[in-house]
């Protein structure tokens, strides 16, 4: 039996029931978090949980309910109660802004959040992670706020719709011009020995893998700049990887049918799995 956590209670899945009129359900009005949890450890808490309360104050969300120290004794109680206390799962946390009949203006004051969060076991692609994937490149057609975490991802499910019906892995978004990230990551790129990422916008998430990899190359000494890379660039780029919690370092060795580099993970890239690995697993 999988045990959840619904408003203050742990209850079975199955028994977890949600009003038709929340508004998370309704408008998609609501933030969530996946954390990654190793050995009943979770990782990056409190970046996680800072994009969160973010996430809730500039929604305009109550954060009731949904406070660091609440979410995170939530988190370590959903892995243990489900078996998961030894090696890998993940937590989904979820608030909305409540049920309330249906206004797009907020509902009335003091309309109480709701609190949902599942542990699930997770066993990282590590093949994939060593090999490569393919990927696609796609326009990106979300909304201006890219940065807030929300539960509206209508265009990160296209968008990886498109990978899946390409044979691919994800999906490189563009905008005017220029790589945001991926449907689900952030990405990466090597250009003529440099590092590159999108800058930190409100047209890309920022990711708390995001910010274990920018860490690890100052640590490295590698060269870097926070500088987009314009789709233009993609012939001459020789490495490609994007990265996120469930995601970790994971190569692109082909774009749009066409060969990254040699066709094999680079060097940097690799330099960078082993870096975040040792931030995982401590090896």
């Amino acid at each position: 039996m999988t045990t959840v956590y619904l408003n203050g209670q742990y209850v079975p899945k199955e028994q977890a029931m949600i009003p038709v009129e929340d508004r998370g359900f309704i408008f998609g009005d609501g933030i969530y978090e996946v954390v990654r949890v190793i050995n009943g450890r979770i990782h990056a808490w409190d970046g996680h949980a800072a994009r969160m309360a973010n996430g809730l104050e500039t929604l305009r969300i109550s954060m009731a309910g949904a406070e660091s120290a609440t979410l995170k004794a939530v988190c370590e109680k959903l892995v243990a109660d489900n078996g998961l206390a030894a090696g890998e799962a993940t937590v989904y946390l979820q608030v909305s802004r409540g049920a309330a009949p249906r206004t797009h203006h907020f509902p009335p004051a003091g309309t109480p959040t709701t609190v949902y969060a599942a542990a699930s076991a997770f066993k990282p692609n590590f093949a994939m992670r060593d090999n490569g994937a393919k990927g696609i490149t796609l326009a990106d057609i979300r909304w201006a706020r890219c940065d807030l975490k929300t539960v509206n991802l209508l265009g990160p499910v296209l968008a990886r719709q498109a990978a899946q019906e390409a044979g691919a892995y994800e999906a490189l978004m563009h905008r005017d011009g220029m790589f945001t990230e991926g449907a689900a990551t952030n990405a990466f790129f090597v250009v003529k020995g440099v590092l590159r990422t999108h800058p930190l916008t409100n047209h890309i998430l920022p990711g708390i893998t995001r910010v274990d990899i920018v860490e690890s190359i100052h640590e490295l000494g590698l060269p870097f700049e926070e500088r987009p890379v314009a789709l233009a660039e993609l012939p001459g780029v020789e490495e490609v990887f994007v990265c996120g919690t469930t995601t970790d370092v994971q190569p692109l060795v082909e774009i749009d049918g066409k060969p990254v580099g040699n066709g094999k993970p680079g060097p940097l890239t690799v330099k960078l799995k082993e870096a975040l690995a040792k931030r995982l697993y401590g090896k």
